[in-house]
């Protein structure tokens, strides 16, 4: 599924490299006409009918290209953001899960070595890996980690 802002974002990066290249093409044939001059007063022409326009072409398709990649990134980002957050509220109610409710239910809570959250056992975000271990207590009353949004785990206390 393309969303028509992924559409709108190829015309900007084929306009950047268009201008990159015609860019690169007046300031070959720039170069070109300069170098088989001898005297600067004839030179000038080459420098402001090719060299500066090329040079100007090239900044603006790296703009462009920047511009373009940046889009094309936010627009692949929302995407997923959609299809992440996209919920049927028909499985909902078939289902019988509550429209807030969180989606792991587990008591066991594990984290993930060098990761900042913590997590149920059951939460799709660790559920399956083997690199999960068990929340050590002092890291979280540390403060270190914070919990998860999705599952929403609650802290023990002992």
């Amino acid at each position: 599924m393309r969303t028509a802002r992924l559409r709108t974002v190829h015309p900007v990066l084929w306009a950047g490299w268009a201008a990159l290249a015609a860019g690169a093409v007046l300031c070959v044939l720039g170069w070109y006409g300069v170098s088989g001059e001898l005297y600067a007063e004839r030179q000038l022409p080459y420098l402001a009918s090719c060299t500066v326009p090329g040079g100007a072409l090239i900044v603006a398709g790296a703009v462009l290209l920047t511009h373009g990649r940046g889009a094309l990134a936010a627009a692949r980002v929302e995407e997923l953001y959609g299809l992440l957050v996209a919920a049927e509220p028909a499985e909902d109610e078939e289902s019988g899960t509550a429209a807030g409710a969180p989606l792991a239910v587990s008591g066991d809570l594990l984290m993930v070595p060098g990761g900042t959250l913590w997590h149920r056992a059951d939460c799709p975000l660790v559920a399956g890996k083997v690199e999960s271990v068990p929340v050590d207590a002092k890291l979280l009353a540390s403060g270190e980690l914070g919990p998860c949004p999705i599952c929403e785990p609650v802290e023990e206390t002992d």
